[in-house]
């Protein structure tokens, strides 16, 4: 019996991602029962906080990576910019 090789962080991030997007589209169907939107719902939370705390790890690697490379880092809040509504 052979051994699939262990999913990397980023596989699992990928993976997460996915599942949140069919997620988000099944919450989309008008027709989808009220138990199950609150199951899938439930789910979706969840895996947003992994995706969250997973993204913030990377953040905090890409840091190290820049201040051992040399560069100077001084963490910025992201202000993702606003798109013109007209």
């Amino acid at each position: 019996m052979t051994q699939q090789p262990k999913p990397t962080k980023t596989e699992f991030f990928e993976k997460n991602l996915e599942r949140l997007d069919a997620i988000v589209h099944d919450l989309e169907d008008a027709d989808l029962p009220l138990e199950k939107a609150l199951l899938l719902y439930e789910e979706g939370m969840k895996l947003s906080e992994v995706c969250h705390t997973q993204l913030e790890e990377a953040e905090g690697r890409v840091e190290i990576l820049m201040k051992k490379a040399g560069g100077k880092v001084a963490a910025e809040p992201f202000a993702p910019e606003e798109s013109d509504p007209a």
